[in-house]
């Protein structure tokens, strides 16, 4: 029950960034067209310092069989997640946004700064392997969804900085190469503002949009009551009848973590690829600020429920 009660706490410091952005834009500061810029920085520069930086920790085995068992309940986590998404659009008739926002989760910007409140920072590493996981299927899977098959090729996935900055940060890690401290600082203080940054942008996007429209669309609470309800009670049971916890030291954390990034509201990358890719922004930013205001009590009262079983 701490942690839920730490874990709401969190939530809401991060949650009242949105209130900042949205309160630059109401107060004329900025209009909500100067989120984009933002959105650039935090899909090519926030993100990739995040994913090198965690990897620059002392190889030991039991780092390794732990993020053996994050990566493998990543893999499987988002094997079900989408299973669940393509579900939901035959039940619910989702359209692709829709789909997506239920799918993905804000694993990135939310997750790393909780797990650091929460844990700590060494544990983050394991955050992050849910996280690769993810930026991949952001920059194939949910990128196809939002813009079909021919807007993609495996040059552009490769070439993507996104996927680079994993692949770089898995060749550091598996040979030990340690960084300068100089560069390791500069990477953790940009990645320090995945959080931030995100909710600001979110904020900056809700702001252009008519509250009536935001809070009287049925197809929007749809969507809220799938991510942030309907999926991780769907992934709770898997996980605790799996026993996946007892299968190596820290165990019950580890798949806490992995567990709790499936909890969160939906993906600010899905936003902010709606706002690059031209693909009806002001609906995903309604959707990221819905369920970013009602995960301040969905997650906590999730993690609790976990707990008890």
């Amino acid at each position: 029950m701490e942690i839920a009660l730490l874990l709401a706490t969190k939530i809401t410091e991060l949650t009242l960034a949105v209130l900042m952005g949205y309160a630059l834009v109401k107060s004329k500061v900025l209009s909500s067209k100067d989120s984009y810029p933002l959105s650039v920085v935090g899909l090519y520069i926030i993100s990739p310092a995040v994913m090198i930086n965690a990897f620059q920790i002392s190889y030991t085995p039991a780092i390794l069989n732990g993020l053996l068992l994050s990566l493998g309940m990543a893999v499987v986590l988002h094997a079900i997640l989408i299973t669940l998404g393509k579900l939901f659009k035959r039940l619910f008739k989702l359209d692709p946004l829709e789909q997506a926002a239920a799918i993905y989760s804000n694993s990135g910007n939310l997750i790393i700064p909780l797990v650091a409140s929460l844990f700590g920072q060494e544990w983050v590493i394991y955050a992050s392997c849910f996280i690769v996981v993810q930026t991949f299927l952001f920059w194939t899977h949910c990128r196809i969804l939002l813009c079909g098959k021919s807007n993609l090729s495996l040059k552009m996935v490769c070439k993507n900085v996104n996927i680079l900055s994993i692949f770089i940060g898995v060749t550091l890690f598996a040979f030990q190469i340690k960084l300068p401290g100089i560069i390791t600082g500069t990477l953790s203080a940009v990645g320090a503002m995945i959080g931030p940054n995100a909710m600001i942008i979110a904020g900056m996007l809700i702001a252009a949009i008519p509250l009536r429209t935001i809070f009287s669309s049925k197809r929007i609470y749809l969507v809220t009551f799938l991510r942030l309800i309907l999926v991780p009670l769907c992934l709770l049971l898997l996980i605790k009848l799996s026993g996946v916890s007892r299968w190596v030291e820290n165990g019950e954390t580890i798949a806490m973590i992995s567990f709790l990034a499936t909890t969160s509201p939906a993906a600010a990358t899905v936003t902010q690829m709606a706002l690059i890719f031209n693909k009806n922004a002001a609906k995903a930013s309604a959707i990221y600020g819905v369920t970013t205001l009602l995960c301040v009590i969905s997650m906590p009262l999730i993690i609790a429920l976990y707990q008890f079983i």
